[in-house]
């Protein structure tokens, strides 16, 4: 797989941020990085990112940007699209952040199969405490964007992502990883950057049993 390019599946979260590290760490070569966002491209799915967070990334990542817009009606469709588009410009490998869900996985194979894409997952089968002890140790800074108030408490909105929280989301027996929707964040600095992304945090809001916080770039 050395000095093959790829399409790194981006949420702008830690699971998205360390598989494509471990992608360049393999010696593939990053082409481009794709976001799907809600149908008027405002927002990003579940991460819920405004599209000025996800340029100043990929900008700070060096990779040219591809986004699409979709429901959930229309979302596979519009994936189908984007990886097609890639597959066009000779890029056959998709990199995803999958961990272990094997919905997830079997999903996206069969669908990167229906156009000539090889979905690669740097992070299948790992155990999650050590995939995120790897993320905080290689220098990457995240903070929590989003939470299921559902599932865990909304006072770690705004939380940064350290080896500390995670201790103390598990000692509440939530999973620290946030693999099941418990919470989503935003990776704003660490190995893959070349310079932080200068994000600020302009107040949260609540809608249907989540907290988002809004953040934009300075």
């Amino acid at each position: 797989m050395n000095n093959q390019s790829f399409v790194a599946s981006w949420s702008g979260g830690k699971d998205s941020a360390l598989a494509y590290y471990r992608a360049l760490q393999s010696g593939k070569v990053p082409k481009r990085i794709w976001t799907m966002f809600e149908k008027d491209k405002e927002r990003s799915k579940s991460h819920a990112l405004p599209l000025e967070i996800i340029r100043a990334q990929a900008d700070s990542l060096g990779s040219p940007l591809m986004i699409r817009g979709a429901d959930w009606n229309s979302y596979e469709e519009q994936f189908l699209d984007a990886m097609r588009e890639c597959v066009e410009a000779g890029i056959t490998n998709g990199v995803f952040g999958d961990i272990d869900l094997e919905d997830h996985l079997t999903w996206v194979r069969v669908a990167c199969a229906k156009v000539g894409m090889n979905a690669v997952h740097p992070l299948w089968m790992e155990p999650r405490r050590r995939l995120l002890e790897e993320f905080v140790h290689a220098g990457f800074e995240a903070y929590i964007v989003v939470v299921n108030t559902k599932m865990m408490p909304a006072e770690f909105i705004g939380r940064e992502f350290t080896i500390e929280l995670m201790d103390e989301l598990e000692s509440l027996g939530i999973d620290s990883c946030g693999e099941s929707g418990e919470f989503h964040t935003v990776v704003v600095d660490g190995p893959v950057f070349k310079k932080r992304v200068p994000i600020e945090f302009r107040g949260k809001h609540e809608r249907d049993g989540y907290v988002f916080l809004d953040v934009g770039v300075k």
